[in-house]
């Protein structure tokens, strides 16, 4: 694998909350907030403008772990990714920041999972995920699919397609943080 394939599959990039930049995140804001304010009849006065929705701008990040020997102690690091095989452990981390003036309640972050990778298992994952291409959500445990025998079995890593968060309320100006751990297949 080489660094254009890493572009193209892992891509980092920062994009506002209305805006839905490459294949990283489907950002969604659930609530009110986002939904256009009904035209005011023509008999009435019209009405202030509704407040615009929170700006919570995104920044995506793909390390991977490195277990690095030294002085026979070994640790593990985390490296920019120039080259993958399979079986490397990434890092994805998704850092929020609400830049507007009002509060972002209900904030609804959705990722694809790049193809080239399955969740890790043993990771820690504190969303939600699918494995029927976002259309229904629930923990892992909850999930089934589909067994190739015209029954269902247990969902397994391997078959998530994309993983949720929620986030109930961002104030403005704070900042946080998701991340989830992926092995490349």
């Amino acid at each position: 694998m080489n660094a254009q394939f890493l572009a193209k599959t892992f891509p980092a990039k920062p994009f506002a909350a209305k805006v839905l930049a490459g294949a990283v995140a489907a950002v969604l804001m659930a609530g009110p907030a986002f939904a256009a304010p009904a035209a005011a009849p023509a008999q009435t006065p019209a009405k202030a403008p509704a407040p615009a929705p929170a700006q919570v701008s995104l920044k995506t990040e793909v390390m991977l772990e490195k277990t690095v020997t030294e002085d026979g102690k070994s640790s593990v690091q985390l490296v920019e990714p120039k080259i993958v095989v399979p079986g490397d452990r990434l890092v994805y981390t998704m850092r929020y920041h609400n830049d507007g003036a009002l509060p972002a309640t209900n904030y609804v972050m959705v990722d694809p999972l790049p193809s080239a990778v399955v969740l890790a298992s043993d990771g820690a994952f504190s969303g939600e995920v699918s494995v029927d291409g976002g259309k229904s959500w629930g923990p892992l445990a909850s999930l089934k699919v589909s067994d190739g025998k015209d029954g269902l079995r247990p969902a397994a890593a391997g078959d998530v397609t994309h993983l949720r968060w929620t986030i109930a309320q961002i104030a403005p100006g704070a900042s946080g943080q998701v991340e989830f751990h992926a092995i490349v297949r």
